[in-house]
C-alpha cells in the first residue's frame, strides 16, 4: 500500500488520533510495537491559528515516529486552510483532516462528524487544504451522521475528486458514537466500488489479528486503523503482525514485561514533557498497563497518584515482583471506550 509516495508495505496497521491517548510517549510506544503510521492527537484549527499553547504542543513529533500524521479539526475553511499550513511547516509525512470526531463539543458545533451533515461544505474545505498545502492530505470520518444517512458511498467519491491521498472509515454513525459494533459492510462497499482509486483504511472494533486479518481478507481494506484497542497494549501492533505473518496468535505479555513496557513508556513521558508533565499525563496510560490484576486497588491508586519519579518506579517494580506469577492471559485488556 503507498499513500502518495509513501509506501507502507503490505497489510499495514496504522494507530488511530486519540485526544488525551495518543501523545509522542505513547505513539513512541507504538511505532517500537510495529505500528506503521501514527497520528497525533487532533489539533482544533482555532488553536493554532491563536498560537495557543496546548495545540502547538501538539505539533511536535520525533523523526522515529515517521510516517506521522498530524490531525486537525474545525468547521471553517479560512481557519482550517492556515492550520493546514500551520501542520504541513511542521514537517510530517501527511495531513490529516477529522470529519469523525462524534463528541457533542465538536460536532455539536459542525466540526469532526458534524460535517457530515453538510457534504458540501465538507468538500470544498477538503479540496482548498489539498490545494493549500504540498503534501499528501488524508481524510478520516464515518459511515454518516445517523442511520437515515449512512452516505459514506457517495462522500468517499466526492472527496477522492478534491485530491485526497487516502480516506480512513470508522464503521459507525455519529448517531451511535461508540455503541454497538461496527459495521464494515459499507468500508468494504467504499474499497470495492471500482471508481475508487485511493487506498481504504477501515477502523472500528479490531482488536485482535485474527480480527484484523478478517478485516483485509473480508472487506479487502488497504490498511487497518486501531483505537481504543491499543489501551494499555501498544505491543497489540506486534501481535496483529505476528498472526497476519504466522496465523499464531501469540501469548500476552506476562506481568513482569508489561512492568518493563510501562517503565519504558514513563521515561519516554518524562524525557518529552519534564518530570511532573511527564508524570501526570502518564496516569491515564498506567493503571491501564495492569487492569485486570487481583487485589491491585490500592497499587493502582499510587500509579494515578504519585508525583515523585523515584516512588512511581519502584512501584512498577513492586507490580513485578507481586505479580510476576500472575497468569498474563487473566490480564484483562482496557475496556473500548473512545477513539477519534
Amino acid at each position: 500500500m503507498k499513500i502518495a509516495g509513501i509506501e507502507l508495505g503490505d497489510r499495514p496497521l496504522f494507530l488511530a488520533p486519540m485526544e488525551d491517548v495518543t501523545d509522542p510517549s505513547f505513539r513512541y510506544m507504538c511505532k517500537r510495537f510495529g505500528a506503521d503510521v501514527v497520528y497525533t492527537e487532533f489539533i482544533s484549527a482555532d488553536g493554532l491559528i491563536r498560537d495557543a499553547a496546548k495545540s502547538l504542543a501538539k505539533l511536535r513529533f520525533d523523526d522515529a515516529e515517521r510516517p506521522v500524521g498530524i490531525q486537525i479539526y474545525g468547521n471553517r475553511i479560512e481557519p482550517m486552510v492556515e492550520a493546514a499550513r500551520m501542520a504541513e511547516a511542521a514537517g510530517p509525512d501527511l495531513v490529516d483532516i477529522n470529519f469523525g470526531c462524534p463528541v457533542k463539543k465538536i460536532a455539536g458545533r459542525g466540526a469532526g462528524s458534524g460535517m457530515m451533515r453538510d457534504v458540501p461544505l465538507m468538500v470544498e474545505m477538503t479540496r482548498r487544504i489539498v490545494e493549500a498545502v504540498r503534501m499528501p492530505v488524508t481524510v478520516k470520518t464515518r459511515l454518516g451522521w445517523d442511520d437515515e444517512s449512512k452516505n459514506i458511498e457517495e462522500i468517499a467519491l466526492r472527496l477522492q475528486d478534491t485530491g485526497i491521498a487516502a480516506l480512513t472509515i470508522h464503521g459507525r454513525t455519529r448517531a451511535q458514537m461508540y455503541r454497538g459494533e461496527a459495521d464494515w459492510t459499507l468500508i468494504g462497499a467504499v474499497k470495492n466500488n471500482p471508481a475508487i482509486r485511493i487506498p481504504i483504511i477501515g477502523n472500528g472494533d479490531v482488536d485482535s489479528g485474527p480480527k484484523a486479518r478478517e478485516m483485509f481478507d473480508r472487506y479487502g481494506v488497504d490498511g487497518v486503523m486501531i483505537g481504543r484497542a491499543t489501551y494499555g497494549r501498544p505491543w497489540i501492533f506486534r501481535e496483529i503482525k505476528h498472526f497476519l505473518s504466522t496465523g499464531e496468535v501469540l501469548p500476552q505479555p506476562s506481568v513482569r514485561e508489561r512492568a518493563a513496557i510501562a517503565r519504558e513508556h514513563l521515561a519516554k513521558s518524562i524525557e518529552v514533557k519534564g518530570e511532573y508533565v511527564g508524570v501526570i499525563e502518564m496516569r491515564r496510560h498506567l493503571s491501564n498497563y495492569f487492569k485486570g490484576l487481583p487485589d491491585f486497588k490500592s497499587t493502582r491508586l499510587k500509579l494515578v497518584t504519585l508525583t515523585d519519579i523515584a516512588e512511581l518506579f519502584a512501584t512498577i517494580d513492586s507490580i513485578a515482583e507481586r505479580w510476576g506469577d500472575f497468569d498474563a492471559s487473566q490480564v484483562v485488556p482496557a475496556p473500548l471506550s473512545h477513539d477519534l
